[in-house]
């Protein structure tokens, strides 16, 4: 059975296609798309069975809008696609800095959405956001992160709910490589940071002194968690997470510099809902040591004991050479981390996502390279006394990259991607068990 539905919407069609599954066929499949445009960068969250995708959708002269569509079955069927950023054509996204999406739990009425997205600013780049409290169906008008509006460039962002219930953003700010005494200095720094690269025969830079210029800010969307730097030393183009867990914690995950370049993965917690947060920690020492950015950071959860997980890559030598590969580590008491899992992914894997369901399962998906093309891996997860232990599915392997996932009923995840030729591609969706 294959069923095809089509709906205008403002710009243009979202369209929404499945294919019946049997025990053999791969799960069904779900399309969302804008007319005419190339569909991206997609995020996802899910309430149960409300689910909030988030992407963006550019036209062929590169004006880029972000759009949401809203499903009330897990993901099964989707609204129409509406356009998030009030200025038309101001998005400046990316696979690493997708528009980020968050929910906020209203007891009996339909949760609250926030978007969070980067633009371009008068000296460098800016975070915006919108909110919906009609179930996804309109959202309001556009208005700045505090203090996401300082010169320089600014993104990478991870968006959560707090423990007190407001709308966190985390995100990598670069205002200190902006100042003009620095930005001789900002010849070494990374493309997508906004200098360019050093000239031919210059003497290489301190990375770790570099990266002392680029930090990591927190801020609620409301205000009322004051912007603050957290620290410096934060590698530049790495993706950050946000999380909250039980009481009145908050934790952030990033990539940080540590010395001699080692690009190993931090992590910060605060007890008091983020006003004050601990020295940083290394989640693992992975002596993974590189001049330049991976552009490729963590992804953070916390299961229902308050455990709080991350998935991270990062490259190991085997008999062939380097290979990146995929770990997970967790802390129950924000301190200490258990030594690093090796998840099951083949070739070189990257862009994990991770989702945790109602029971504590452990979702994770990827996308990994070495078979000529990019295809979505999978695995779950289950926490013991002894530790997690990992079993890849190979159910719904699919062409694609930047998959991202949610957790909808107990063992059910929706994972949605980016697939198709560049210029006109579109988000797919599908559960997996």
């Amino acid at each position: 059975m294959h069923v095809r539905v089509s709906r205008m919407a403002a710009v243009g069609v979202l369209v929404l296609s499945a294919t019946a599954a049997n025990h053999a066929a791969p799960p069904t499949t779900t399309t969302l798309a804008v007319a005419g445009r190339a569909n991206a960068n997609v995020s996802l969250v899910a309430a149960g069975s409300f689910v909030e995708a988030v992407w963006s959708a550019s036209a062929p002269g590169g004006e880029t809008d972000i759009f949401a569509a809203t499903s009330r079955d897990a993901g099964r069927t989707f609204s129409a696609p509406v356009r998030v950023n009030a200025k038309p054509g101001d998005a400046r996204v990316n696979g690493e800095q997708p528009p980020r999406v968050a929910l906020k739990p209203r007891g009996g009425a339909l949760p609250e959405v926030a978007v969070v997205w980067t633009t371009k600013g008068s000296a460098g780049t800016t975070l915006l956001s919108a909110t919906s409290v009609d179930g996804g169906k309109s959202f309001s008008r556009s208005i700045v992160v505090p203090g996401s509006d300082a010169p320089g460039n600014r993104g990478w962002e991870g968006l959560g709910v707090g423990p007190d219930g407001r709308f966190i953003s985390v995100w990598l700010d670069h205002r200190n490589l902006a100042q003009p005494q620095q930005q001789k200095m900002a010849g070494e720094h990374h493309h997508e940071g906004g200098a360019t690269p050093p000239a031919a025969g210059a003497a290489p830079k301190d990375g770790v002194a570099m990266a002392q210029l680029s930090q990591l800010y927190v801020a609620s969307l409301d205000g009322a968690l004051a912007p603050r730097g957290i620290t410096g030393g934060v590698c530049y183009c790495c993706k950050t997470a946000v999380a909250a867990g039980p009481g009145n914690s908050l934790y952030l995950a990033w990539r940080h510099v540590y010395a001699n370049n080692m690009r190993d993965i931090a992590f910060a917690v605060s007890r008091d809902g983020g006003r004050t947060f601990a020295a940083p920690i290394r989640v693992s020492e992975d002596k993974w040591q590189l001049e330049g950015c991976p552009d490729d950071g963590p992804s953070m959860a916390v299961d229902p004991a308050g455990t709080v997980h991350v998935i991270w890559p990062s490259v190991v030598t085997e008999a062939k050479g380097p290979v990146k590969a995929l770990f997970h580590a967790m802390t129950r008491d924000g301190k200490s981390f258990t030594a690093r899992v090796r998840l099951p992914a083949q070739g070189m894997a990257n862009h994990p996502q991770l989702a945790i369901d109602a029971r504590g399962a452990l979702g994770v998906t990827w996308d990994e390279s070495g078979s000529g093309s990019r295809t979505l891996g999978h695995a779950v997860g289950t926490v013991s006394p002894a530790g997690v232990r990992f079993v890849r599915s190979e159910l719904g392997r699919e062409v694609g990259t930047y998959p991202v996932l949610a957790a909808t009923l107990p063992g059910t995840w929706l994972r949605a991607w980016t697939t198709g030729d560049p210029a006109t591609s579109q988000i797919r969706l599908a559960s997996i068990n």
